[in-house]
């Protein structure tokens, strides 16, 4: 699977595994329940997967660029590193609103998300690959 259809299907399939892990923690955490937890795991969600497609759109163009696009280990970790650090930007001031806390709360709020989501992501993305096959900018390519 390649192209657009594998991008949709990752970071829908992501997002969606991924609220299976953190609705029910987040109801735990904070004691607001699975509703509130649910909304507020469903909009970073929802964040989360637009940044996921813009963000492996510009990885495998970078991908493509270079002279091994090949997915190494270092690539997996930098892959994982740089996603979620961009997602931090964006969700730490939805904590702040949704839970109606001050921004360091959030920000080690949304850190403990990351460390998990860098697990996940990394293991979640080797997955996907194993499963679907890597997408087509990383395949090493052959001079006939």
């Amino acid at each position: 699977m390649q192209g657009k259809k594998r991008k949709v299907v990752q970071a829908v399939s992501y997002e969606l595994v991924a609220l299976l892990f953190i609705t029910p923690a987040m109801a735990w955490v904070f004691e607001g329940g699975m509703v509130l937890s649910g909304a507020l795991a469903l909009a970073l969600c929802l964040v989360a997967m637009v940044w996921n497609m813009v963000f492996n759109s510009l990885f495998e163009a970078w991908e493509k660029r270079r002279r091994n696009p090949r997915r190494t280990l270092s690539r997996r970790v930098l892959h994982a590193v740089t996603f979620e650090l961009g997602l931090l930007l964006m969700t730490v001031p939805m904590l702040v609103w949704a839970l109606n806390i001050g921004w360091w709360q959030a920000l080690a709020t949304d850190f403990s998300l990351m460390l998990f989501f860098l697990l996940y992501a990394f293991v979640f993305q080797w997955g996907f690959d194993l499963l679907f096959g890597v997408p087509s900018a990383t395949l090493v390519k052959t001079t006939a």
